[in-house]
């Protein structure tokens, strides 16, 4: 069980603690309206639409996060030249976020129109080309980290297999972070696909479907769990390994056969849009703030309860936070055991 008052305690050090978040950016582009009837065209719904929204996604809503919870937030990821890159630009700025963008003129930006009715999403649309960065590109990205990495205790890569993250990306990223006095933890959000790619870095966060399709493995219940994990520890020689179990919580890996089990605190699930972002988020402002790993995934699972509360892309605030734990009897952590791969 963990300490809630030392933990309520060390909540304000996360203002100010800087992290580093570099992926691919993604504008999310709500519709929001109602239906009442079936189109006489085809057998599909009309949307009354009433409300239209525009957020950070992908890595931007990792910094959005970041920034939400208190901490500093740097994002390096390319956008297109186009209206919509304009507009990246601009929440990126509204939201606190000290942005890196190399703009490509030969992709567009990524977008993700979502059409929602009555809280349930009807239909995505995505706007994307995921071809891997030219090199002019990536030695444009890699000139913005190598500017801002040494003020960043965590580096998160935030992968969503738009093209940036790539064999050559990754072992540049490993190399420039391994010349710094200081190295900086990597943690990424991971892409199936790209699994292989991961190989020696900090902290991993896939989810159950990503940690089954990683590990080869079926993941329905707690022996599972570990099976899958211990091989993924095992294929990518991860230093830990971080598992949301969506309502079953999370499994903090700290070997392939020693695992701390946290129980989820959401109250209520509406939509798990932008639930990774946060947890990777919060768990990587954390450590930048000088938490302990099992400290750093409480706090992750608070912020991940609170947004997954929330219709669409969502961020949790530190004082949301707060009141959350204050609210918490007690903070139960269960170590769980083998069997391993």
């Amino acid at each position: 069980m963990l300490d809630k008052g030392q933990l309520l305690a060390n909540l304000p050090r996360l203002r100010g603690a800087r992290v580093l978040i570099v992926g691919d950016l993604v504008l999310d582009h709500y519709v929001i309206g109602s239906v009442g009837r079936i189109s006489p065209e085809a057998p599909v719904p009309v949307v009354h639409v009433r409300e239209e929204r525009h957020l950070l996604g992908g890595a931007g809503n990792v910094a959005r996060n970041v920034v939400s919870l208190g901490g500093e937030a740097v994002v390096v990821g390319v956008c297109g030249d186009d209206p919509d890159g304009r507009l990246m630009g601009r929440l990126l700025e509204d939201n606190g976020v000290a942005a890196r963008t190399v703009c490509d003129p030969g992709r567009p930006t990524i977008r993700k129109t979502r059409i929602v009715a009555q809280n349930q999403q009807v239909v995505r649309v995505d706007y994307e080309q995921t071809h891997e960065l030219d090199q002019d590109a990536e030695d444009r990205i890699f000139d913005a980290l190598r500017a801002e990495a040494p003020a960043c205790g965590v580096v998160v890569v935030s992968d969503y297999g738009k093209g940036l993250v790539t064999a050559r990306f990754m072992d540049r990223l490993h190399a420039l972070l391994a010349q710094l006095p200081a190295r900086p933890k990597v943690y990424v959000d991971p892409k199936v696909r790209n699994f292989e790619l991961y190989k020696g870095v900090d902290i991993l966060t896939p989810n159950t479907k990503e940690a089954a399709e990683g590990a080869g493995l079926p993941v329905e219940d707690r022996t599972s769990v570990l099976r899958a994990g211990a091989r993924i520890f095992r294929k990518l020689g991860c230093a830990n390994l971080l598992i949301t179990l969506g309502p079953d919580g999370m499994a903090l890996f700290e070997s392939p056969d020693s695992v701390l089990h946290i129980p989820t605190a959401a109250r209520k699930v509406f939509d798990v849009t932008g639930a990774g972002d946060t947890v990777i988020a919060a768990l990587a402002l954390g450590t930048a703030a000088g938490f302990d790993l099992a400290q750093a995934c409480a706090v992750a699972n608070i912020a991940a309860g609170i947004v997954v509360g929330e219709v669409g892309t969502a961020a949790a605030t530190l004082e949301q936070v707060e009141h959350n734990l204050r609210a918490e009897n007690t903070i139960p952590l269960e170590r769980w055991f083998g069997p391993g791969d």
